[in-house]
C-alpha cells in the first residue's frame, strides 16, 4: 500500500452536512437524504486524509462487512496482472497482481453496472471530477443541475475512472462515493462506487489503458 499520513481529526459538521446534499445523477448517491440525522452520518467518519484540492473523508471501515474492506487476497483467475475485474454479484473489485494475488475492494453497484457488458479500458482519470448528467438523465429529470463542480458533495467522489470501448464512452464509471453505507449494496441507479480512500488508492495503481472486465454469475459479461 502507498504510505499516507492520516489526519485523525474530526470531520467538520459543514463537510458532513454537504455529504447529504447530493442531487439525482447518472452515477448518483442514493442513501439517507438531507433529513437524516447528522449524528448518524458522522458516525461513519473518523477523520480526513490530506488531498488536493479537498481532504478525503476517512471512513470507519469496522462498520463494513470484512469482505468489503480493502485487502490483499489470493487470486486464481486467468487475467494478466494489472487487470481490473468487477464481480457484480459479490460487490467486489479486484486489481490483479503478480504471483496469484489481487488487491480487493468492496463496491456498491447501480443499475448501469448491472446492465453494462463487455470489456473496456480506462480512457481517462479524474481527480475530484466535475459531474455532468447524461442527455437521458436531463430528459427524464429536467430540474437537475446541468453540472456540479468536484467536491465532497459530488456524486463521483474523490476520483473517477472513465471506461471506453474503442472510442465510445460506455458511460460506465468506477468512482468514489460520499455514502459509505452503500458499499456492498445494489442501488437504484449509478455505476460502480467505492469508498473515497479506496478509489484514491486504485487511481494511483492503474494507468490509462487499464483493461476492465465485468463478471456476473461467475462469468464475464461479454
Amino acid at each position: 500500500m502507498h504510505a499516507r499520513r492520516f489526519a485523525r481529526s474530526s470531520v467538520s459538521r459543514t463537510l458532513l452536512a454537504a455529504l447529504c446534499l447530493v442531487p439525482l445523477a447518472a452515477c448518483k448517491s442514493s442513501g439517507p437524504g438531507p433529513t437524516a440525522a447528522l449524528d448518524d452520518e458522522s458516525a461513519w467518519y473518523i477523520g480526513t486524509m490530506p488531498d488536493k484540492p479537498h481532504d478525503v473523508p476517512l471512513v470507519d471501515t469496522s462498520r463494513l462487512d470484512p469482505k468489503y474492506r480493502r485487502q490483499e487476497v489470493a487470486y486464481a483467475g486467468p487475467e494478466a496482472p494489472g487487470t481490473i475485474v468487477v464481480d457484480i454479484d459479490k460487490r467486489q473489485l479486484a486489481l490483479v497482481q503478480e504471483g496469484g494475488r489481487a488487491i480487493q475492494y468492496g463496491v456498491g453497484v447501480g443499475k448501469l453496472g448491472f446492465s453494462w457488458k463487455g470489456e473496456a479500458r480506462i480512457a481517462r482519470k479524474g481527480v475530484w471530477p466535475d459531474w455532468t448528467p447524461t442527455t437521458t438523465m436531463v430528459s427524464l429529470h429536467p430540474e437537475i443541475d446541468r453540472s456540479r463542480k468536484g467536491g465532497v458533495d459530488n456524486p463521483l467522489g474523490a476520483r473517477a475512472l472513465y471506461l471506453y470501448q474503442g472510442s465510445r464512452d460506455t458511460l460506465f464509471r468506477i468512482h468514489g462515493t460520499n455514502e459509505p453505507w452503500s458499499i456492498g449494496e445494489q442501488m437504484s441507479s449509478g455505476c460502480v462506487r467505492m469508498l473515497n480512500e479506496d478509489i484514491v488508492d486504485l487511481y494511483e495503481r492503474v494507468p490509462v489503458g487499464t483493461r476492465v472486465l465485468v463478471k456476473r454469475g461467475g462469468k464475464y459479461r461479454v
